[in-house]
């Protein structure tokens, strides 16, 4: 019902079948109501060793299930993005999981049933399709294209959400800023989306991971998390934070109108109780692992920003010219353009076959035309110049 906020709308948003949130049966409701009023219950059927003096020496606390992970982890990381200015949000708006993996796939239950789609960007990283189709979802992709810089073509998602498949879409992938065109969300962008998506009650998946890596923005950038204007659901996690893919720990922050992220949260909470919360082995670590992340994160920004500022002094002294930079906003990946009368796999194979360097063409990413390469920011700098002489090198044999 219309209540004259900005966010306001008359219908509600709606949410897959696949989440059992039936009435509890009359023994659970009355362990819930005792729990609310702080009284203590014995249980016969308490089978957790735990909290019968049999846990083990090397993880000797009591293990309490907690869904949405651990309440102190929570705690110390809605701190950590309060510090951080990363949108205000309560310990209750998260949810702490293993990897923004399975955030991705968690969400697709929550929003959609099979035969639903998610719109995602193409450029892109070819993980949430293949995530989307081991949950019996479709992706439909929507194009960022490139005009001097990368840009959502909006006009795009809203002839797909208004056309033959619009009732089958139930959320809108943002990847901000977007691997591996380094692309944030614009700001006109942003607000734009956030409207279609409201009107068209679709959720919003920000993932958010490589946000901190700025390189070359534009004025004006933001993160999703917090969004209030639709129902929006933030990734972020330790494996780009800390550059550490071997930290799986990713978490949720949820966000937007009171009654959608109510109910979403009342249904995320059956799905992250039957998936059951993270390791507390690993919990115990999250709030050193935040307490070192800005330095971290900091000095891979500085190798980064190093490497990107080196690529292009070695392409602008090479005198055949052939290899040019798209303008990388952010994250650790760039995309080199090279002549498009090449073919990509020749390029490639013709690198490995003389170098010994392979690597990933645009195709990968499904480029929507050919001349594309893919070269990470993050190698040591002797090894970095190394692989952009080999690409320089590589190119300019082949068209010479």
């Amino acid at each position: 019902m219309e209540d004259g906020s900005p966010w306001s709308r008359v219908e509600s948003m709606r949410f897959s079948s696949r989440v059992d949130i039936s009435e509890p049966n009359p023994i659970a409701k009355a362990e819930a109501t005792a729990k609310t009023a702080g009284r203590p219950l014995g249980k016969l059927n308490d089978s957790n060793p735990t909290r019968h003096a049999l846990a083990p020496d090397l993880v000797p606390d009591i293990y309490s299930a907690d869904p949405r992970g651990q309440r102190y982890a929570r705690e110390a990381l809605a701190a950590f993005l309060d510090m951080q200015e990363i949108g205000h949000c309560s310990p209750d708006d998260l949810y702490i999981l293993s990897s923004t993996s399975e955030a991705y796939s968690w969400l697709i239950k929550l929003l959609c049933d099979a035969g639903d789609a998610v719109l995602a960007p193409k450029p892109g990283y070819p993980l949430i399709e293949s995530i989307a189709r081991l949950e019996c979802v479709d992706m439909i992709e929507y194009q960022q294209r490139f005009d001097g810089s990368w840009y959502i073509d909006v006009a795009e998602l809203k002839t797909a959400l208004e056309g033959p498949d619009g009732n089958r879409i139930r959320a809108l992938v943002l990847i901000n800023p977007n691997n591996p065109t380094g692309s944030y969300v614009k700001p006109s962008e942003r607000e734009a989306i956030v409207r279609l998506c409201r009107d068209h009650d679709v959720a919003i998946i920000a993932d958010e991971v490589f946000y901190d890596y700025d390189l070359e923005p534009f004025e004006g950038n933001a993160r999703l998390a917090g969004e209030r204007g639709a129902l929006t659901f933030a990734l972020d996690g330790f494996s780009k934070m800390l550059a550490a893919p071997h930290a799986k720990v990713g978490w949720i922050q949820v966000s937007g109108p009171a009654e959608d992220v109510a109910e979403a949260k009342r249904r995320l909470d059956v799905i992250a109780d039957d998936y059951l919360p993270m390791s507390e082995i690993v919990a115990k670590q999250i709030p050193a692992l935040l307490e070192a992340a800005p330095l971290q994160t900091a000095r891979v920004q500085e190798r980064v920003r190093g490497n990107l500022k080196a690529l292009h002094a070695m392409l602008d002294a090479d005198e055949q010219g052939l290899v040019s930079v798209l303008r990388a906003e952010g994250g650790w990946n760039v995309l080199l353009r090279v002549p498009s009368v090449l073919d990509e796999n020749e390029l490639v194979l013709h690198m490995i076959e003389r170098h010994g360097v392979s690597g990933q063409p645009g195709y990968f990413f499904d480029m929507t035309s050919n001349g594309y390469l893919a070269i990470s920011l993050l190698p040591e700098p002797d090894d970095f110049r190394h692989n952009v002489y080999v690409v320089i090198d590589t190119v300019n044999e082949l068209i010479g």
